[in-house]
C-alpha cells in the first residue's frame, strides 16, 4: 500500500484529476482572465452528456460586493433572433408562408423610400441579413452617455416607428447582394408572424417554443424595464477611463421588440439550443434552411470564418469542425450561446459590463471566443473521467 501510495505522488496532479475537473479549472481560468480584462462579472456554463459546470468571477453588484448569481435571469439581447427565426421557419414548414415571400407579401408598402423597395426584398434575406436593409438602432441613441442613456431609456416605440426610422436612410446594397447586419431585418421579421398568424410574434414564441420546450424562466417582457430576480446587474462604461453606469433597466428603444427583447437564463437558453440542433423544434428540411450560410464578411467584428445561416451564425474551432450559436449584446451586458452541431455540448458565457473604448470591447469578445472554442474543444477531447 505504500508503494502504490508512493507512485501516486510521482504521477503529476494534472495527470491524476479528472477530466471534469480539468475542465472546470480551465473554464475558471477564463472566466477570470476575463474579469483581469475588466468585466465586472462574468458567468460561464458547459454543459455535455456527463453534466453541467458553471464556474463565475467578479461581482454581480459593484456597491454590495455580492457574486454573480448562480443561473440568475439575462437579457439574451440578439439572441433573441434565433427564438424569432425557429418560429417563422415553423410557419415555413407549415406552409403558412414561403422563405421566397417578399416583404410587401404580408406587410405591403411598409418599405418605401431612400431606394428601399419591399416587393425586392424576401424574408429569407431579411433572416440572413442580406436584405440591405438599413438599420434603426443609431436613430434611437440620440446621445451615447450615461445622461443619454438615463434621459431616454424609457421611451418606447412601436415596430411600424422602429422601421419608418430605418426608412429615412438608403440601404447598404441591393437586395442578396451583399452582407450587413440589420436589426430592422427582425423587427420586421416579427410584424410578418403577427400578419401570417393574427397573433404578436411574443405569443407565438411562448407557445410554439417556450411552452413547448418548458423554458419557464424565459420570456418575452416587451416595455417592461426591469429584470426578474436573482440577477447579477449591468454596467456600461460610456466613454474610455469613464465610470460604470449601472444599465440593468432596459433600454427600451432597443431592448423591446423582435430584434432583441427577450430574458433567459444560462440553462433555458442551453435547453433551447440543444432541442434546436436535435431537431426538436424544426422538421429536417426547415433545420437544413436554417444551417445554408453565406460568408460574414471580415471586417464585421465577427471570429474569423464566421457564417451566418437562417437566424444562427456558424464559427469554426481550433480543433476541427465549428459550433452554432447567435450571441446578444446591449447596454452593460453580453451573452454568447454555442452548440455543437449534435447539440450534445452547449457552452453560455454572460458578461455584465461592457467598456467605453473599442480596443478593450475587441479583445474582451477576444477572450469569450477563446472561452468558447477550449471548452468546446476540451469536452470534445475529454471523457468523462481518466
Amino acid at each position: 500500500m505504500l508503494a502504490v501510495a508512493l507512485l501516486a505522488l510521482t504521477i503529476p496532479a494534472e495527470s491524476r484529476a479528472t477530466a471534469p475537473d480539468r475542465l472546470l479549472s480551465r473554464l475558471q481560468r477564463d472566466a477570470d482572465a476575463l474579469r483581469e480584462d475588466g468585466v465586472t462579472g462574468v458567468s460561464v456554463s458547459l454543459e455535455t452528456p456527463h453534466g453541467v459546470w458553471t464556474v463565475r468571477s467578479g461581482v454581480g453588484d459593484l456597491s454590495t460586493g455580492q457574486p454573480v448569481a448562480t443561473d440568475g435571469y439575462v437579457r439574451i439581447g440578439s439572441t433573441t433572433k434565433t427564438f424569432v427565426a425557429a418560429t417563422l421557419l415553423q410557419l415555413a414548414g407549415e406552409g403558412r408562408l414561403s422563405l421566397d415571400d417578399t416583404v410587401d407579401t404580408w406587410l405591403p408598402g411598409l418599405i418605401r423610400g431612400h431606394g428601399n423597395d419591399g416587393h425586392r426584398v424576401t424574408l429569407r434575406q431579411l433572416l440572413q441579413h442580406t436584405s440591405g436593409l438599413p438599420d434603426y438602432v443609431g436613430d434611437v441613441v440620440p446621445d451615447l452617455s450615461a445622461t443619454g442613456y438615463v434621459a431616454h431609456r424609457w421611451t418606447t416605440y412601436t415596430s411600424r416607428q422602429r422601421v419608418a426610422l430605418a426608412m429615412k436612410h438608403q440601404p447598404s446594397f441591393g437586395p442578396g447582394a451583399g452582407w450587413e447586419y440589420s436589426n430592422t431585418n427582425y423587427v420586421l421579421l416579427g410584424m410578418v408572424i403577427e400578419a401570417v398568424t393574427g397573433h404578436s410574434w411574443e405569443y407565438e414564441v411562448r407557445a410554439r417554443i417556450l411552452r413547448s420546450l418548458r423554458l419557464t424562466r424565459t420570456f418575452t417582457p416587451g416595455n417592461w424595464p426591469f429584470l426578474p430576480g436573482p440577477h447579477a446587474r449591468d454596467y456600461q462604461q460610456f466613454e474610455p477611463g469613464g465610470a460604470m453606469t449601472d444599465t440593468t433597466v432596459a433600454y427600451l428603444p432597443f431592448d423591446a421588440d423582435a430584434d432583441g427583447s427577450m430574458i433567459s437564463t444560462s440553462a433555458d437558453t442551453r435547453t433551447f439550443f440543444t432541442a434546436l440542433m436535435q431537431g426538436r423544434l424544426l422538421a429536417p428540411a426547415q433545420l437544413a434552411e436554417m444551417q445554408r450560410t453565406v460568408e460574414v464578411p471580415a471586417d464585421r467584428g465577427f471570429p474569423p470564418g464566421t457564417r451566418e445561416g437562417l437566424g444562427l451564425f456558424w464559427t469554426p474551432l481550433s480543433c476541427g469542425g465549428g459550433y452554432w450559436g447567435h450571441s446578444g449584446d446591449g447596454f452593460g451586458y453580453l451573452v454568447w450561446p454555442a452548440t455543437t452541431p449534435d447539440g450534445r455540448t452547449v457552452v453560455t458565457v454572460s458578461l455584465h459590463s461592457r467598456p467605453g473604448d473599442e480596443s478593450s470591447a475587441t479583445r474582451q469578445i477576444q477572450d469569450v471566443t477563446a472561452l468558447v472554442d477550449r471548452a468546446l474543444c476540451s469536452a470534445r477531447r475529454s471523457p468523462a473521467s481518466t
